[in-house]
């Protein structure tokens, strides 16, 4: 729902101030699906906003459910026909955490990433942002759940969207309507330093995730190309920044590629790098979700990366990863519609 232009189309049809706040209850707390089921509108009123102030920016084009029924990941059309993809998580303890997208496509081009195989195509708006967990949260309140948690670690780079990712948290932390905590938000970035500084400003206390992958200039360079604008040197400088002002937690996503930064010289350079500050830094490792360019690190041998770490006292703990039978694990996001049975 796009707030301001409701708000305008409200004051063109001479309606009263408190009709703007009826339509934000209707969508953001009572999460009906229409503005057909909007009963406190007239039915003329509703059918001339429909066409003047749509409901949602984006439509459902498929969902599909992990074997286990942990996962749930949603595609959805944009008004301009272009594609993505949203994943709702649900844990054993209750948590809803929904992990939207900020970009179609992304122009990072992490080696181990399938989004990055679709090239950028633009950025989303913060209303496209914002209706992905609207959606999400119609979807789970038929199941008696509401989410709890949000992580931009869908498709794209959120600090190149930096504007409109938080305008879509701002909304979603308005008491007066979706009402999550600030402290249920995480943004995930590639290493952006120049977003992760106008983060350490902001007043929210907003999560931040790093997805670090090599604490080795060469590897990671080889891994992210975005280690060449920032590399590790100036990243962490920025992270330290990030901390000093914050007092907040870093997790540093580590995700395990066989033979590539799984190494007993990559678990050292790791140790190195977040010990200088292990207060405020803690490590997730990941199992690598297949998307046909690496081997993902066997298990044996993640259990002995993180053991490594742990002895030397690193804040360490390995993600339980859900969703890749669907193509919904970290890294595995591509818009790939499935075809119906």
């Amino acid at each position: 729902m796009n707030v301001p232009l409701l708000q305008s189309v409200l004051k063109e049809e001479k309606q009263p101030a408190f009709r703007l706040e009826q339509a934000v209850r209707a969508y953001f707390v009572d999460l009906v699906p229409s503005w057909d089921d909007v009963t406190t509108f007239s039915k003329s009123m509703r059918e001339t906003l429909a066409a003047k102030a749509p409901w949602s920016s984006i439509e459902e084009a498929q969902i599909q459910e992990s074997n286990d029924g942990k996962t749930v990941k949603f595609l959805f059309a944009c008004a301009d026909g272009e594609k993505i993809e949203t994943v709702l998580i649900r844990a054993d303890d209750g948590r809803n955490t929904v992990c939207v997208s900020s970009q179609i496509g992304c122009p990072m081009a992490c080696a181990f990433c399938a989004t990055g195989t679709m090239g950028f195509i633009r950025n989303l708006t913060a209303d496209e942002i914002i209706d992905q967990v609207i959606h999400v949260a119609r979807w789970l309140k038929l199941k008696d759940g509401h989410v709890t948690n949000i992580v931009y670690m869908g498709m794209g780079e959120p600090f190149h969207n930096y504007d409109e990712v938080m305008k879509s948290i701002h909304v979603l932390h308005d008491q007066n309507g979706f009402n999550l905590g600030s402290r249920h938000f995480t943004i995930s970035t590639c290493g952006v330093v120049p977003g992760i500084l106008r983060l350490a400003d902001e007043p929210m206390q907003i999560n931040l995730a790093v997805s670090l992958h090599s604490a080795i200039d060469a590897t990671r360079s080889k891994l992210m190309p975005v280690n060449k604008a920032y590399p590790l040197a100036k990243l962490m400088k920025a992270i330290e920044t990030y901390t000093g002002k914050t007092n907040r937690k870093v997790f540093f996503e580590y995700l395990l590629l066989n033979g590539v930064n799984d190494t007993t010289e990559e678990a050292a350079a790791l140790t190195r790098l977040i010990m200088k500050n292990g207060r405020l830094y803690h490590v997730n490792l990941i199992a690598y979700h297949d998307t046909k360019t690496f081997v993902g690190t066997p298990a044996d041998r993640r259990k002995s990366f993180m053991v490594k770490l742990m002895r030397q006292g690193v804040p360490v703990t390995h993600r339980i990863s859900f969703g890749e039978d669907i193509d919904a694990a970290c890294g595995q996001l591509a818009v790939k519609e499935q075809p119906q049975v």
